[in-house]
């Protein structure tokens, strides 16, 4: 890989990582940055740059500028777009971003967004952690750091931008009804650090305020608690459907089958009952943030 000087602003160790991996098995992911290579391609040679002046002028790295033409790197929206100055392209490579963009996150990620923003209604009892809807890009970062084993600096980008970009459900007009139940022990327990919990304590205070929200604790004093059989997650949808899931029923998969759906929603209810109301919530997490 040739080392080129970054732009002024971007980190060093961008200059030579404008995208993120392409995977194999993502068909439509894989077609959209092909083509997008190919275009790059043809404009580059056709204004007569090889890689390696291309790289210079762009600010980016021989090898990257090889595996975005080839398809096999997501090219990021600043990268399009100093190429399509560069070359120029009158537009088009930036406009591609368009197409870019609905690929850069893994194909899984890419589902569960859907979902999610299909739903009317979105029930989540997380049983471990905050749930990624309403984690910080700080505090999901340090959740997707502490893994092991280890991702790349890259993948830990990518995971992140794809969870911060879920969050988009909360800006839906209309609204749809939201409800998360969390564990104490996840508010309490310091990921990232005491700034990075802080902040995610006032992001659920933010998000706990919102009207089509209601957030609720479980507290560690519970006696009684029906939730012990892991995460439970429930979308419905204005067609009447819905799909759930739940880590301690039906093997931990995706159903859509009534009778399941029936036994979700019991145990969603009762987790409900059991945890604080949605007002003690809020003053909780206040005490718990006056406490950190």
């Amino acid at each position: 890989m040739t080392a080129v000087e970054a732009e002024p602003g971007r980190h060093d160790d961008e200059a030579d990582e404008p995208g993120w991996e392409v995977d194999p098995d993502d068909e439509w992911g894989v077609a959209v940055i092909t083509t997008v290579g190919r275009q790059l391609r043809l404009r580059r040679e056709a204004a007569g740059l090889r890689v390696p002046d291309f790289g210079r002028a762009v600010g980016y790295g021989e090898d990257m500028i090889y595996k975005i033409e080839a398809g096999k790197r997501i090219p990021r929206q600043e990268f399009l777009a100093r190429a399509d100055e560069v070359l120029g392209a009158g537009g088009l490579l930036s406009a591609a971003w368009e197409d870019v963009k609905k690929v850069r996150y893994p194909k899984k990620v890419r589902a569960l967004a859907k979902l999610e923003a299909q739903a009317v209604e979105i029930g989540i009892y997380e049983s471990h952690s905050v749930h990624g809807l309403l984690q910080t890009p700080e505090h999901a970062k340090a959740l997707f750091e502490a893994m092991q084993p280890p991702y790349s600096s890259d993948e830990v980008e990518r995971m992140v931008a794809a969870r911060v970009a879920r969050a988009s459900v909360f800006d839906r007009s209309p609204a749809p009804a939201l409800s998360f139940v969390l564990e104490e022990a996840a508010l309490r327990r310091p990921i990232g650090g005491r700034m990075v919990q802080r902040r995610q304590l006032e992001r659920l205070l933010e998000v706990g305020r919102l009207r089509n929200v209601m957030l609720q604790v479980m507290p560690l004093d519970c006696e009684s608690h029906s939730g012990m059989d892991g995460r439970i997650e429930l979308l419905k949808f204005a067609d009447g459907t819905a799909v759930g899931r739940s880590d301690g029923a039906f093997c931990g998969r995706p159903t859509t089958e009534l009778k399941h759906l029936r036994v979700l929603e019991l145990r969603y209810a009762t987790i409900r009952a059991q945890a604080l109301s949605p007002r003690e919530t809020l003053t909780f997490i206040g005490q718990l943030l006056g406490e950190t």
